[in-house]
């Protein structure tokens, strides 16, 4: 493996030493974290996984995507178990040591802290989703700009964005940490990737823990050059044919996620705009 693809790797996840140049991974392939992290054997594995979270965790803070002790993540370790941030903590300050390993009731195995108060919101979307792995929750400005407007993010302004995400809906408001909240998510996490919960945040999520962040950094960057959009008075959609288009190239792209869609991604590779949530030009 050479020393830039390793740097890549390490960026979210330290290869064990023993590992590398003996692992037969294809690091340049979106899923190169999970991959590293499935050879990586029993409690080594938990411990990387930890590290993973607590740079996720350092980036949403360095970003400006939370605040105080605001956000919360978890990975899906395997059936059984979820390795998740503590309440009332900074993303900013946070160590591994610090994280909570919880059953899928939400009940704490393992961990010094309390789990994060809004762990029904993450186990609910490891219920309705098999194929993801990992959660991210923030409060990105913009973007949650929009959610306390109650506002969607559903334009099709940018092709990357429609490949990358589909469209953002609105969750209703449900109160943090209460079942309200899962209740007005259940209905959108089946066919979405990122939600937008009115006067709250955004919660994104993915097959691993660099696909769910970056489904957040996506969601905040859409959000600023939508704003802009309305600031200049003037938006050029796109028309239902090309969204049709780049729901198929999304439908290749996302890999399993994209089995999740169903007759939405059917309806989408028709060309029919409106069949992915986004609202098209023409």
């Amino acid at each position: 493996m050479s020393k830039s693809a390793n740097q890549a790797v390490s960026k979210w996840v330290p290869v064990p030493r023993r590992l590398r140049g003996k692992c037969p991974l294809r690091y340049d392939t979106p899923t190169a974290t999970s991959e590293v992290l499935q050879a990586v054997p029993g409690r080594n594995r938990e411990r990387q996984i930890g590290e993973e979270i607590v740079r996720a965790g350092r980036s949403l803070h360095q970003r400006g995507f939370v605040a105080a002790t605001d956000g919360n993540i978890s990975v899906r370790l395997d059936s059984r178990r979820v390795l998740v941030t503590p309440t009332a903590m900074s993303k900013g300050v946070m160590k591994a040591q610090d994280l909570v390993l919880v059953d899928m009731e939400g009940r704490k195995l393992k961990g010094k802290r309390n789990v994060s108060s809004e762990i029904g919101m993450h186990l609910l979307i490891y219920r309705l989703r098999p194929d993801v792995k990992a959660v991210v929750h923030a409060h990105p400005p913009t973007a949650t700009g929009y959610a306390a407007a109650g506002v969607p993010l559903n334009e099709a302004l940018c092709s990357e964005v429609v490949i990358a995400l589909g469209s953002v809906p609105l969750a209703r408001y449900g109160t943090p940490g209460t079942p309200e909240l899962a209740e007005a998510l259940a209905p959108l996490v089946p066919q979405h990737d990122a939600i937008l919960m009115a006067n709250h945040g955004v919660v994104s999520y993915g097959e691993d823990l660099a696909k769910a962040y970056m489904k957040m950094e996506t969601v905040e960057h859409f959000a600023q050059i939508a704003l802009v959009t309305h600031l200049l008075g003037r938006q050029q959609l796109l028309s239902r044919e090309e969204i049709g288009k780049l729901m198929l190239a999304r439908e290749k792209y996302e890999g399993t996620a994209s089995n999740h869609r169903g007759p939405k991604a059917e309806a989408a590779a028709s060309g029919v705009g409106k069949a992915s949530g986004l609202r098209s030009g023409r």
